[in-house]
């Protein structure tokens, strides 16, 4: 299947993204996103995008876990979707900046209870004595909130990567794979540059 040309690769994430949601059985919004150390040492995880617009890339974890340490050290990061249904994949890279802390609580509060007590349980990354420990945790923060709102920990947000690289990946026969390459510099107002690669 031929990439449709765009001049906003923003207009063809949103395409494909509308169809991965249709078309994969499980998470269609998991991507991994790779980061890196103030020295430069990478590493790459799965995260749920929780919202993507012309502004950016949003996920959320804790700021204490290696990802929310390594981002506020090393403001960049890049996104792999890959969607094995559509045998397509799209690579997107850029700067990362936090999230608005009114943007943070308001999603907070949209989780599920049990997810917004394993935010407070979770020494995310910290090393654990065994699963008992997390449990205990998970029994202390529940008696604390009992049927209240939970408010969001300090220690838990989100970050928004703004892109300024996209790669879309196409599946083709005999490995003839299609690629596109969206470039432009970090200024939100400026074209996209585009070009095809090599397979």
């Amino acid at each position: 299947m031929a990439i449709t040309n765009t001049d906003n690769p923003l207009f063809l994430f949103s395409d494909w993204f509308e169809q991965a949601k249709q078309a994969e059985i499980n998470e269609p919004t998991a991507v991994t996103l790779a980061t890196a150390s103030k020295g430069g040492r990478p590493s790459a995880r799965m995260v749920l995008l929780k919202q993507h617009d012309e502004n950016g890339f949003v996920f959320y974890t804790n700021l204490e876990s290696r990802k929310g340490e390594e981002l506020q050290e090393n403001p960049f990061a890049a996104l792999l979707f890959h969607w094995k249904s559509l045998k397509r994949q799209i690579r997107i890279e850029g700067p990362v900046e936090p999230v608005l802390e009114s943007e943070a609580e308001a999603y907070f509060a949209t989780r599920d209870r049990g997810s917004q007590i394993g935010a407070w349980a979770s020494d995310q990354s910290r090393p654990m004595s065994g699963r008992f420990e997390l449990e205990k945790n998970i029994a202390k923060f529940a008696a604390k909130f009992g049927v209240g709102a939970i408010p969001k920990p300090a220690h838990w947000s989100g970050f928004r990567l703004r892109p300024d690289y996209f790669e879309f990946w196409d599946d083709g026969k005999f490995r003839l794979h299609e690629r596109i390459v969206y470039k432009r510099e970090t200024d939100a107002n400026e074209a996209w540059d585009m070009e095809r690669l090599f397979p």
